[in-house]
């Protein structure tokens, strides 16, 4: 199965398909919907460095659990560990980072879908596991309320 995944535009991130008033023909490609969740089939991935900064090995890892991650080639994941080392060095450095380290990191972050505002831009929704439905507290009535407290 091949996928095309147009790059997403500049401006507003669109709003979730569920979530548009409005059911105008769109400008662009079909919303590609698809499961939240780790992907069922994932290729050998090397594991994260040890010598990882734990916030880029947490990145690392959440990336393997995400829905985005059935779209990865090879080459994303080669990206990803990119990343994540670029990250480390960032986050273990003595130095403040500077403006065009934070700007090429969240460049590589982008074309990796990280953010659900990426992947909107680029019409790719992944499917909100639904909450369990709790059934609703039961109701006293008034008049037995009143017996209880003695009125």
């Amino acid at each position: 199965m091949t996928l095309e995944v147009v790059m997403g535009a500049h401006g507003p991130i669109p709003k979730r398909s569920e979530e548009r008033r409005r059911r105008n023909k769109d400008d662009g490609p079909e919303v590609l919907q698809a499961p939240s969740g780790a992907p069922a089939e994932l290729p050998d991935l090397p594991e994260p460095d040890p010598n990882w900064h734990p916030i880029a090995t947490d990145w690392y890892v959440s990336l393997q659990q995400s829905g985005q991650a059935q779209f990865y080639e090879p080459s994303d994941w080669a990206v990803a560990r990119y990343a994540a080392e670029l990250m480390s060095r960032g986050l273990s450095s003595d130095r403040a980072p500077n403006g065009q380290y934070v700007a090429a990191l969240n460049s590589v972050m982008t074309s990796l879908l990280t953010t659900e505002g990426d992947r909107r831009r680029a019409r790719i929704e992944l499917e909100r596991k639904k909450p369990a439905q709790q059934a609703p507290a039961s109701v006293t009535a008034i008049a037995d309320y009143r017996a209880s407290i003695g009125g």
